[in-house]
């Protein structure tokens, strides 16, 4: 796989865009599954309840984790506006390609991503 794409701004911002909107079709679709869980024991017994909740519990977690996504493509997009995109955000240093092959959004390099 080449990764000449992430030298054309135009290719990057349609690959973050993509993603964005993937993310959030996610959301939108899995609302249901975390809304409140119904406390009515007539209607749903109590370790149903617990399954309810763990799974409430679980798909407010991964919306969480999106929405944390989303804001690092968004700030992957104002790099790219800034001509900024590309540099580690902490140390300034070019962000190795292969890296950002992987994740388009990543803000930091290797270094300073482990440190």
């Amino acid at each position: 796989m080449s990764d000449a794409w992430i030298d054309d701004p135009a290719e990057v911002e349609r690959r973050l865009r993509a993603r964005l909107a993937e993310l959030e079709g996610l959301s939108a679709g899995s609302g249901e599954s975390r809304a409140a869980v119904e406390l009515d024991q007539t209607r749903v017994g109590r370790l149903s309840r617990m399954d309810a909740m763990q799974g409430q519990a679980m798909a407010q977690a991964t919306e969480a984790r999106r929405q944390q996504e989303v804001r690092r493509i968004y700030a992957a997009l104002q790099r790219l506006a800034d001509g900024e995109y590309g540099a580690c955000v902490q140390c300034g240093e070019e962000i190795a390609p292969k890296r950002l092959a992987l994740d388009p959004a990543v803000p930091t390099c290797i270094d300073c991503a482990g440190g």
